[in-house]
């Protein structure tokens, strides 16, 4: 997965989901888990609806012109996601201590 588009009309109603298109013309629908801001960068982490493993897609969200016309970068840098992920855990780990 490399660059991908949102296009207005794909957004679900609840906000909680995405389709998004890959280089190669797919779609692939995603549950919105959350979105990190991490050194003034955003960054949305994604589970795929078709993943069994409950493997996240992390991808950096580009802002375009129109709010509903963002793009979605491919993170490369390992250690950038490392700690994008962290960051998402911390999340959760406070989420469910709050739960308590």
């Amino acid at each position: 997965m490399s660059d991908m588009n949102r296009e207005p009309e794909e957004l679900e109603e609840d906000g909680n989901y995405i389709t998004l298109t890959d280089d190669d013309g797919e779609d692939i629908s995603f549950e919105v888990l959350d979105t990190i801001e991490y050194q003034d960068r955003l960054f949305a982490v994604l589970l795929p609806f078709d993943d069994q493993d409950d493997e996240v897609v992390i991808l950096e969200v580009i802002p375009g012109e129109d709010p509903e016309m963002d793009d979605f970068i491919t993170v490369d840098d390992e250690e950038l996601l490392g700690k994008v992920f962290g960051e998402f855990q911390k999340r959760m780990d406070d989420e469910d201590e709050g739960a308590e």
